[in-house]
């Protein structure tokens, strides 16, 4: 566990076919089963203090306490992601931490010199900010709130992970709005 940040919640892949990755996950590895967004909803996104308009799709299912999340870009708009692949890289691309004190916690970490490189909020309750810590390939760090419907998915996908029996391998994400 870190000292800084607590556990890591979440590893993050950045792939080129998510729908490929979400067969070899599930069929191969036998995680599962994966809740997919085509296009996650994503509000108040800046990359590097610069304000773009990003098309995201993501997979979310866990292995025990861990989730893994898939993500795959489907436009041009500066992130994080985008670097990653046009560095030559697919694979872990970052690892979360979770937080129901996200303001509390985003000061300290500033404080301590971490620098946000991208941000944004999937649903009330649901910021997410990325450190400028990508020297390192997998190393990025994500600071993720998990309060409010956001947390209430992330429950609900690691409750179906622990049954699960390989049948329906990928689900649709819920609206969070019913959560």
């Amino acid at each position: 566990m870190s000292r800084f940040f607590g556990e890591i919640r979440q590893a993050g892949y950045v792939v080129r076919d998510i729908e490929a990755a979400m067969d070899y996950w599930s069929r191969v590895l036998g995680v599962g089963p994966w809740f997919y967004n085509e296009r996650v909803p994503i509000e108040n996104y800046a990359y590097r203090g610069q304000t773009y308009e990003v098309h995201n799709s993501v997979a979310l299912a866990n292995s025990g306490p861990l989730q893994v999340e898939l993500i795959q870009t489907r436009n041009d708009a500066p992130s994080m992601y985008r670097d990653f692949l046009a560095a030559g890289h697919t694979g872990l691309q970052h690892n979360a931490y979770w937080t129901t004190s996200f303001d509390t916690d985003l000061a300290r970490l500033q404080e301590q010199g971490f620098k946000v490189a991208m941000s944004g909020e999937v649903g009330r309750n649901g910021r997410f900010v990325y450190f400028d810590t990508e020297d390192h390939p997998g190393t990025v760090i994500e600071l993720s709130e998990i309060a409010g419907p956001k947390g209430k998915l992330f429950d609900m996908i690691y409750a179906a992970s622990r049954d699960w029996d390989g049948r329906e391998p990928v689900r649709r994400f819920p609206d969070l709005g019913t959560l």
